[in-house]
């Protein structure tokens, strides 16, 4: 299985949160690929910018290599991808994730059952399960 990680999802297991399921850390672990989009890094350091989100954004890229993921580049067919998502959810790095996960395709790991809309690609995690 070929998976791309929602931002979140790559934040829970970077903090080892107890959010992230012991079902969708196995999940993750036996993954034939894991992908973090270019697009979450941005995300993460607009909310850093915010103040939203503490923490070192070199660390955060070094945890993608160290946890033997795969960065994922935005390129211009995941950018022109989001053209033909319908308007469920507005949020731009929500789009960009779902057009990369559709484009290449891999299944999208996300705790927001909204994405679900989209695709059968996407996976929703429940953060209550353990």
């Amino acid at each position: 299985m070929r998976l791309l990680l929602d931002t979140h999802i790559f934040l829970w297991w970077v903090k080892e949160d107890k959010r992230l399921p012991k079902i969708s850390l196995d999940k993750i672990r036996e993954a034939d690929e894991v992908y973090v989009s270019s697009a979450s890094i941005w995300e993460i350091a607009i909310k850093m910018r915010l103040g939203k989100i503490s923490g070192n954004i070199d660390a955060l890229i070094q945890e993608i290599y160290n946890s033997h993921f795969l960065e994922l580049p935005v390129s211009s067919q995941h950018a022109a991808a989001t053209l033909e998502l319908p308007d469920i959810h507005r949020d731009p790095f929500d789009r960009m994730l779902l057009a990369q996960a559709i484009s290449e395709p891999l299944v999208f790991l996300t705790a927001d059952p909204k994405l679900k809309k989209y695709s059968q690609l996407v996976e929703v995690i429940n953060p209550a399960c353990k």
